[in-house]
């Protein structure tokens, strides 16, 4: 197995439309090696993250464009552009293993000896002009709309973005207090600390892969987002109260739910793809938690609903994800202008259809993780003012931004990724 060949077609699958997690999870099933897989996931996910920027370089360094059907030897002069930059690998050694994966194809060979070869004698300058013109590393339309809605504040946005973030934990209350789970890291040597808004996070100084977390199999722990802890606590789930959560794939928030509060009446998670339920399933079994899965579409719940209200509904709306790019760079590649639009119209059908299943005095917490204006803070002002029955519950925390509507966390904010939540009540 060649390990640069194999990140060279999962980036020719990404570039093709895939999603980067779905294309590794189908790759992880031939490679077995720790260390080979370790490799793998560093270079592709940082030749993604640095794409838009390792592009404009090889167009510099070349007379002219690599043809479409060659789409692999453009990979793979990319994925070797981001070992010379960015990656503790020898340069002979990025080199020429980056051309050997080439072994018929005498004409890609010297290509890429030719490209990463000049790009060593000319890196400054070459970097120089990248800063100039590229050096956000987000498509057009993405830097336009951040800019426009976060003006000055756009560019730590841009930064947070292209960053490896963190690897933040949130601790299962039901087994044990996070003081307790953070003398276990100590004691395995896993330096770690408290986040300052989660009750149960935990934010380690260097990523480990989780069969090294103590007791992760036994349900003790979770890999979560400090953001997206908040929603168990903004939800605020009674005992007997009955809970929906609609879009809930892979599960974290409806599990985390159900450690705060294992006293609810029933909790039903919904999601319109029953494969991804698979995953809800599963960690919601590890965590030895209990729920009503459903694969179901939220626009419309006439198919599926029983007709009894719900005093708690949390609608984690599909969204562009522009918050979490920094998790998940393909985002830069997959997502389009015209995305927009459409989301905006399908998060505003299931936020009405969502509200139908409210029971009186119930919340309804609106939760996305973008950080554009257009899927957040304007949905709700547009949602309130079509329904009579709705008020805002004002978030007051020491987290985020407060908006017009709703609160709003910018990607890199407070070590957290992007956020939007807005509490609604019916009258």
């Amino acid at each position: 197995m060649n390990s640069r060949l194999v990140s060279a077609n999962v980036l020719v699958q990404v570039l093709s439309g895939r999603s980067l997690t779905a294309t590794l999870e189908s790759v992880w099933e031939n490679v077995s090696d720790a260390q080979d897989r370790a490799f793998i996931q560093a270079l592709c996910y940082g030749t993604v993250r640095q794409y838009y920027r390792l592009e404009f370089i090889l167009n510099q360094l070349l007379n002219k464009p690599i043809k479409d059907k060659d789409v692999q030897i453009k990979a793979l002069a990319l994925l070797g552009l981001y070992q010379l930059k960015y990656m503790r690998v020898k340069d002979h050694a990025a080199v020429s293993e980056t051309v050997a994966v080439m072994k018929k194809k005498q004409w890609a060979k010297a290509l890429l000896n030719a490209v990463l070869r000049r790009y060593l004698r000319e890196q400054d300058e070459l970097e120089a002009l990248a800063d100039k013109h590229v050096a956000y590393a987000h498509p057009d339309w993405m830097i336009k709309a951040i800019k426009a809605d976060w003006g000055s504040e756009a560019k730590q946005i841009f930064f947070a973005s292209n960053c490896t973030p963190p690897m933040t934990l949130r601790v299962n209350a039901r087994f044990c207090q996070r003081d307790t789970y953070l003398t276990m890291l100590a004691e395995q040597e896993i330096a770690a600390s408290a986040t300052e808004h989660s009750e149960q996070g935990i934010i380690l100084e260097t990523p480990v892969a989780v069969d090294k977390l103590p007791k992760f199999t036994a349900g003790w722990v979770s890999v979560q987002d400090a953001a997206a802890q908040l929603a168990a606590g903004l939800l605020d789930v009674q005992t007997g109260d009955r809970v929906l959560d609609v879009c809930a794939a892979p599960g974290g928030k409806t599990a985390h739910i159900l450690e705060c509060q294992p006293e609810v009446k029933s909790m039903l998670a919904i999601d319109i793809d029953a494969q991804r339920l698979v995953r809800v399933k599963e960690n919601l079994t590890r965590l030895q938690l209990d729920a009503d899965l459903l694969a179901a579409d939220a626009t419309h719940p006439e198919n599926w609903w029983d007709g009894v209200p719900f005093e708690r509904i949390l609608l984690d709306a599909p969204c562009s994800a522009l918050g979490v790019v920094r998790r998940h760079p393909d985002i830069k590649l997959l997502r389009r202008a015209e995305d927009i639009v459409q989301l905006q119209a399908l998060q505003q059908r299931i936020l009405q259809a969502g509200w139908k299943m409210l029971a009186p005095g119930g919340v309804l917490l609106y939760v996305t993780c973008s950080i554009l204006q257009d899927e957040n803070e304007s949905q709700v002002e547009r949602f309130l003012q079509q329904q009579n029955d709705a008020q805002e519950l004002v978030i007051a925390a020491d987290w985020g931004t407060m908006r017009p509507f709703g609160r709003q966390i910018l990607t890199g904010s407070q070590v957290m990724d992007g956020f939007y939540y807005a509490r609604l009540q019916k009258k």
